[in-house]
C-alpha cells in the first residue's frame, strides 16, 4: 500500500516542501530511501523501526521503499523520521491517511520513540502557513520557535504514541501560543550600557552617529583604551529590531541550530564577534552544503572584528561582497544558496604595532615602515566600505574617577531612532533603510549642501589630504548628523563634525 506524508526541509533560510511516500510491497524484508538521501537521512531506516517497535507497534516484515520528492534536490538532517515511521503506520493501515494530509511534520525520533529537535522550524512552519496546512506536528522544544507564526495551529509532540494517538483521534495536543506583544518588551534586557562608560565622549558620539545611519566604523587606539568595551554596548543605542527583521535573523539562529529552546524569537539585534583566527568559511559561510558564517548571523545586528589586523587577509577580502551587497553568495557544485548579511561592521585595532603611535604617555618604537606595513593589512577596497574612522586614546585618570553616570543608552537610542525614523519615510519607495546605503545618486539627491559647507568640504579635502573618497562618505555622515539633530538641510558644523571622522585618509592619525 502507497502513503503520503508531508514535511519540509530547508534550502538557505527558507523551506520547501517534502512529500514523503512510503510504499510497502510483498518481499524480502528490505528498507531503501531514495530521493537523493544524505547520510543522516539513509540512517533514518534504523531510527525508525526500533521506535515504532519500542513504542509497541508491529514493524512489517516486507519490501519497503521511501521516497522523498522532489527527488532532484539533496535532503539533509534527521527531520524525516517522523513523517517515515507515519508513514509506514499509514501503509499498514493503523492511521487513516485523510486526517494525515492535513498537518506538516518533523522530527528526529529516539530509539524508544521519543521526538528529539530540529533545525530550521521556523521557516517550515511559514512554509506549512504558506502551502495552506491547517497545522503543523513538530518536537516540544522547536514548539516557541514556531508558534510566532500567525495563522497556523503549532503542535507539540515528545513521543511517537502521542502522535499516532492524536491522528487516530484518542487524544488532543493542545495547540502552542505566543504572545509576540510580550517578548518585545526592552526594558532592562542589556548587561551593558553607554552609563558606565567614562570618558571617551567623541567616541560614543562617533557611535551615536555610526548608530543613527548604520555606518560601519573603525575603532583606532592603544591597548586598553576601551574600544571592546564600546563596540559591545552599541547594540544598546541601536533601534529596536522590528517584527519582520526579528523573524528573519531568527530563521537564520533556527537553521544553524543556535536559538535557545526558551526563545521564540531573537528579540535584540544580534552582536556577533568571532576570534581573530577564523576561516574564511567560518566568516561568510560554506561547508560540503552550505552554512551561514558569521556575517549571516550578525544580520540586523552587529558584527565586531576585534584586533583587524590580525584576521588573515584573504579572511577579510570575503567581507566585501557582503558589504556591497548586503547579502552573501555561497557556490557549491550541488548547489547555491544566497543567505542575507545587512550588517553594521564595527572594527577595532591598534595604530601600529606597539599599539602606542600618538600616545603621550608611551614611547612609539616602531619605524613608519613598520607603521605603513601594519596599516596595510587592511586593504583599500575593504577600507572603502568602511565610512567612520575614530580615535580612541586612552582614558585619563580623572576621567575614571568620576561620580557622576554618563549618559544612559536609553537617551541615546531615543535620538537615534528618532534620526532613523527621518530615514525610513525618506527612503520608503527605495530598497534602501539607512544613510549608509546611499548610491552617488541618492548622495546627490539628498546631500545638497549650500556654499558655505561645499566651501569648507573644499578646504578639508585639500588641507588635511583627504582622499577622493572620502568625498561622499562625509556627505553620508553629515546627512545623518543633521537627521540627529532633526533639521532637513545639512549645515557647516554637520560637515565640520563630519571631516573628523575620517582620520585614516589622511596621512597620518590624529
Amino acid at each position: 500500500m502507497l502513503a503520503k506524508v508531508f514535511s519540509s526541509a530547508v534550502i538557505g533560510i527558507d523551506a520547501y516542501l517534502v512529500e514523503v511516500e512510503v510504499d510497502i510491497n510483498f518481499g524480502l524484508p528490505f528498507f531503501t530511501t531514495v530521493g537523493l538521501p544524505e547520510a543522516a537521512v539513509k540512517e533514518s531506516k534504523e531510527r525508525v523501526k526500533s521506535a515504532i517497535k519500542n513504542t509497541g507497534y508491529t514493524f512489517p516484515d516486507d519490501r519497503i521503499t521511501v521516497n522523498l520528492a522532489p527527488a532532484n534536490i539533496k535532503k539533509e538532517g534527521t527531520g524525516f523520521d517522523l513523517p517515515i515511521a507515519l508513514g509506514i503506520l499509514i501503509a499498514t493501515q493503523l492511521i487513516p491517511q485523510d486526517i494525515v494530509s492535513k498537518y506538516l511534520f518533523m522530527g528526529e525520533l529516539s530509539l524508544d520513540g521519543r521526538i528529539k529537535p530540529v533545525n530550521g522550524s521556523l521557516p517550515m512552519a511559514i512554509a506549512a502557513k504558506e502551502a495552506g496546512y491547517e497545522g503543523v506536528i513538530i518536537p516540544f522544544e522547536n514548539s516557541r520557535e514556531a508558534s510566532v507564526v500567525d495563522g497556523i495551529s503549532v503542535l507539540p509532540a515528545t513521543a511517537l504514541h502521542q502522535v499516532i494517538d492524536f491522528l487516530r483521534g484518542f487524544t488532543l495536543i493542545e495547540p502552542v501560543k505566543t504572545d509576540i506583544n510580550a517578548l518585545f518588551d526592552y526594558e532592562n534586557r542589556f548587561d551593558y550600557d553607554f552609563s558606565e562608560v567614562m570618558g571617551q565622549e567623541h567616541v560614543k558620539r562617533s557611535l551615536e552617529v555610526a548608530a543613527a545611519g548604520g555606518h560601519n566604523l573603525v575603532m583606532i587606539g592603544p591597548p586598553g583604551s576601551g574600544k571592546t568595551m564600546l563596540a559591545k554596548r552599541l547594540p544598546t543605542i541601536l533601534p529596536p529590531i522590528t517584527f519582520n527583521e526579528a523573524i528573519e535573523t531568527t530563521k537564520i539562529f533556527s537553521v544553524v541550530g543556535i536559538l535557545d529552546t526558551e526563545q521564540a524569537l531573537v528579540t535584540q539585534r544580534p552582536f556577533r564577534s568571532p576570534h581573530h583566527t577564523i576561516s574564511d568559511a567560518g566568516l561568510i559561510g560554506g561547508g560540503h552544503i552550505p552554512r551561514p558564517g558569521e556575517v549571516s548571523l550578525a544580520h540586523n545586528g552587529v558584527l565586531f572584528l576585534d584586533e583587524l589586523t590580525e584576521f588573515k587577509k584573504h579572511v577579510l577580502e570575503v567581507l566585501r561582497q557582503p558589504l556591497e551587497d548586503l547579502k552573501v553568495t555561497i557556490s557549491r557544485a550541488i548547489t547555491t544558496i544566497t543567505y542575507p548579511a545587512s550588517f553594521m561592521l564595527v572594527a577595532a585595532m591598534n595604530p601600529c604595532p606597539c599599539g602606542f603611535f600618538s600616545d603621550p604617555l608611551h614611547e612609539c618604537r616602531c619605524s613608519p615602515q613598520q607603521i605603513q606595513k601594519y596599516r596595510s593589512k587592511i586593504s583599500g577596497p575593504l577600507m572603502d566600505r568602511i565610512d567612520i574612522h575614530v580615535e580612541v586614546p586612552a582614558v585619563p585618570y580623572k576621567d575614571l574617577m568620576l561620580e557622576t553616570e554618563s549618559e544612559p543608552s536609553r537617551a541615546i537610542r531615543k535620538r537615534v531612532t528618532g534620526a532613523r525614523s527621518f530615514q525610513t519615510e525618506r527612503f520608503s519607495q527605495t530598497k534602501i533603510h539607512c544613510n549608509a546605503q546611499m548610491s552617488n545618486r541618492q548622495i546627490k539627491k539628498h546631500c545638497a549642501i549650500d556654499a558655505a559647507s561645499s566651501q569648507l568640504l573644499q578646504s578639508a579635502i585639500e588641507k588635511l589630504g583627504l582622499s577622493a573618497r572620502a568625498y561622499h562618505r562625509i556627505l553620508k555622515i553629515a546627512r545623518t548628523i543633521a537627521d540627529l539633530e532633526g533639521v532637513p538641510a545639512i549645515k557647516t558644523e554637520h560637515i565640520s563634525e563630519a571631516v573628523q571622522y575620517r582620520s585614516l585618509d589622511r596621512g597620518k592619525i590624529v
